[in-house]
């Protein structure tokens, strides 16, 4: 299953790459900073740095602390480029199959933990984060499917070297860790050990937001959201003790939230709500609900729920372990002249239900590409794409659109092509379709037409792709 699935999340990332569905913002961010490490560098991503306005050498641990990357560094060795990033996500998420099945085949049988695991993998969060690029996230369902799973299985230390490795993956996973403290607290005899991870995950999280970040180069707002509640921490924290109302209408505004929230728990039939184990994800959830900025992060799109699936799918195999094991719902059954056996059915029905609901989203989702045939065979942007990249000679420094950036990024100094001259030698623009970070098409042209009256010849232009190059001296 492991390499079933290693193979499907792989191959499927691989062909969006070759198809030039990947981006910029965010591939080309860690693969210049993943390549860093690789040649014993800080991680600096000139690309994030120039067009965020931190420099040329800005080390992405000033944008999210996440050392854990240093780890991929070696297989740059075998194969530089973003491409191996791509391989090396898939395999990660695939591997957090092995601590779902454990767990799952505990409380449900082995057939339960083979549709569980199944479920997990095809679940509609994997894909979504397959679908945009490559982020740190890659890391969490493993680790964090290990941290619940080994703990239940009563290897303390273990669960807990998982949780620290958490804490290297994103400056706020140590929410994950309190959210699990928080299900600790709920066990007999397990509340010392659930305060232990509640203040562990709560230091380690204004730690890292509060001076990691800022050791590394960064702005330590850069990514407050809660404007609604407080300009900082503090007056945010005052502000919900004191108007509570405020933070639970901020969880439904806007009601896509709420729509987020039910996506999250609906195709794993509700039984999460049966468990104490979706403790573990309220902390990182809240952390997102009760933002009223970054409108991506209570979308069904990018990465950002892959942080909290694997722990949803263990808490809906506990929820149905719970439900079948509820004395009350066994006497009413029962009452009813049934046989509890009968009518609730094998141990593994539950977790077939979960893989029947996860096939069933397959196709609305991001894995639904998989039957797109553009997937498979460049269409004629994807071709003029690959075209004009290649119009860019090994080592140049290129300012390219969002989309043909991860094209380039292995033999070429990539930065995004925005709003701000850079003076690059080469340009690859698009000037037919939208594209990050301009406002419109009309732009786009309007940049391209600056371009070339202040002296850049076009030398390619091909369904919208238009590259421009401008001999002199590399300014970076």
């Amino acid at each position: 299953m492991v390499l079933a699935s290693a193979a499907l999340d792989s191959g499927y990332a691989l062909l969006r790459l070759r198809a030039f569905r990947d981006s910029t913002y965010d591939l080309v961010i860690f693969d210049q900073a993943v390549r860093s490490y690789s040649r014993f560098g800080a991680p600096v991503a000139i690309v994030k740095g120039v067009h965020n306005g931190f420099g040329p050498g800005f080390s992405v641990l000033g944008d999210h602390f996440s050392p854990i990357l240093a780890v991929l560094a070696p297989l740059y060795w075998i194969h530089d480029g973003p491409g191996t990033l791509l391989v090396a996500q898939g395999v990660l998420f695939a591997l957090a199959i092995v601590p779902v099945w454990r767990f799952t085949e505990r409380r449900l049988g082995a057939g339960a933990a083979y549709c569980a695991a199944a479920a997990y993998a095809l679940s509609w969060p994997v894909a979504e984060a397959l679908a945009f690029d490559f982020h740190e996230v890659a890391f969490v369902p493993l680790l964090s499917a290990v941290m619940i799973e080994r703990y239940d299985a009563g290897r303390r230390g273990r669960a807990a070297l998982a949780a620290f490795l958490l804490l290297l993956v994103k400056e706020d996973m140590g929410l994950l860790l309190a959210g699990f403290g928080l299900y600790l607290l709920t066990r007999r005899g397990e509340r010392r050990a659930g305060l232990a991870y509640v203040a562990a995950g709560a230091v380690a999280t204004a730690v890292c937001s509060k001076v990691a970040i800022a050791a590394f180069g960064g702005d330590n707002d850069y990514y407050w959201a809660y404007t609604s509640l407080g300009r900082d921490l503090p007056h945010a924290a005052l502000h919900v003790l004191t108007h509570p109302w405020d933070a639970v209408a901020e969880l439904g505004t806007p009601p896509a939230k709420l729509a987020m929230m039910g996506l999250l728990v609906v195709p794993l039939l509700l039984l999460p709500l049966a468990s104490p184990l979706t403790l573990v994800v309220l902390p990182p959830l809240a952390e997102r609900m009760l933002a009223d900025r970054f409108a991506n992060w209570w979308a069904p799109h990018y990465h950002y729920n892959a942080f909290i699936v694997a722990a949803l799918v263990l808490a809906a195999v506990d929820g149905a372990a719970r439900l079948r094991g509820n004395r009350w719902l066994r006497d009413r059954v029962r009452r009813e002249g049934g046989l509890p056996a009968r009518v609730l059915g094998p141990r593994w029905v539950p977790a077939a239900c979960l893989l029947a609901a996860a096939v069933l989203t397959v196709p609305f989702f991001a894995f639904g590409d998989l039957a797109d045939p553009a997937m498979y065979r460049r269409n004629a942007r994807a071709s003029a794409a690959a075209a004009a990249a290649a119009k860019v000679p090994d080592g140049a420094l290129v300012e390219v659109a969002n989309g043909v950036g991860p094209g380039l990024t292995a033999r070429t100094r990539v930065l995004l092509w925005d709003w701000q001259p850079r003076n690059a030698p080469w340009v690859v623009a698009d000037v037919l379709r939208p594209t990050f970070p301009f406002p419109s098409v009309a732009e786009q042209q309007r940049r391209v037409a600056l371009l070339t009256a202040s002296g850049y010849r076009e030398v390619f232009h091909r369904d919208g792709y238009v590259v421009l190059h401008r001999p002199g001296r590399d300014p970076w």
